[in-house]
């Protein structure tokens, strides 16, 4: 009777120490589970990285979307303060008078049918705005306010405002103090010395490197170029100063493509910031070259009909049969 509480207690050890032992070696299984686990895990969260990614990297308005849900955003609402017309209300001013000192408006005066046609919209001028600040890295402020000056000058010139912008791009990439070992100055690489009659009202020579003045000037010279030169194609290529060249070298060609991409981009077309597609040129047709003619071989009655003076009173015919 004694041994019975024993045999018990040595059993009861017994069975511990046997599950302790089962759960020391279950021990690496579930490490290893778990960091099979975990495996997975990183693998899933690297492929929606990767898209994430993808996703930024060819819209990059999904990027903005993100980076205002970030809670670590900046975007934090600012006081209200007075601040220089928006680019929508710049296009209702009329046509300014452009000095160095920026545009001048008068009174708000509504656009006509013929300027609005011109210059669109202003949603298709912020979209034009947007991207452009992407695509060269501008600082959002200062690309409004190079836009607005291009749109400005277009409605008083008449000329369509994303070809100056086209222009722009491809001569500076927007940087107002570029300037050539040529000579050629600021947004639209005028040369100051050789136009220096166009600054004058703009405050001389000195105002080639004033983004206003400079893009005042430039597009008056493109406007001249394009009516003189009877196409866009030819204005370009007298601009870029191949005009008694064979070609430009390809100027007119990448200047025509970054118009066709603002085209797209103020239509409301999802135009990639890194897209450096460029348009066809057009394909002139060959004639097909005409047989040779061979001359018909003189005969001796022909030659002395020919040579042969006419008389009075009768015809070629009777002459030879007179001979």
């Amino acid at each position: 009777m004694l041994n019975q509480p024993i045999e018990a207690q040595l059993s009861s050890a017994s069975d511990m120490v046997d599950h302790s032992a089962q759960w020391a070696k279950s021990i690496p299984s579930r490490i290893g589970r778990f960091f099979t686990a975990a495996h997975y895990t990183l693998t899933l969260v690297g492929i929606a990285a990767l898209f994430v990614l993808g996703m930024m990297f060819f819209n990059p308005d999904f990027a903005d979307k993100l980076m205002a849900l970030s809670p670590f955003s900046d975007n934090q609402p600012e006081e209200v303060v007075p601040e220089a017309p928006s680019l929508a209300n710049l296009m209702d001013v009329p046509a300014p008078a452009l000095t160095a000192a920026g545009p001048v408006a008068a009174a708000a005066v509504p656009m006509t049918e013929e300027e609005r046609k011109i210059i669109g919209t202003p949603r298709q001028q912020k979209l034009v705005t947007t991207w452009l600040s992407k695509r060269y890295r501008v600082a959002g402020d200062a690309t409004d306010m190079l836009v607005s000056a291009a749109y400005l000058t277009a409605r008083e010139i008449k000329l369509d405002p994303l070809l100056i912008l086209a222009v722009m791009a491809i001569e500076s990439r927007f940087n107002p103090f570029a300037e050539s070992p040529m000579g050629a100055q600021g947004l639209m690489q005028v040369m100051s010395k050789v136009h220096h009659d166009k600054f004058q009202e703009l405050g001389g020579v000195k105002a080639a490197l004033n983004p206003v003045a400079n893009i005042k000037v430039g597009s008056l010279i493109l406007k001249e170029y394009v009516t003189r030169g009877g196409s866009v194609e030819a204005g370009l290529k007298s601009y870029v100063g191949a005009a008694d060249m064979e070609n430009d070298g390809g100027y007119g060609l990448k200047v025509l493509s970054e118009y066709q991409n603002l085209k797209e981009v103020a239509v409301g077309k999802n135009v990639s910031i890194f897209t450096t597609a460029l348009i066809k040129p057009p394909v002139q047709a060959v004639r097909p070259a005409l047989p040779a003619v061979t001359p018909a071989k003189p005969t001796a009655v022909g030659d002395m009909a020919a040579a042969a003076p006419k008389k009075p009173g009768t015809n070629l015919t009777e002459e030879i049969a007179a001979l």
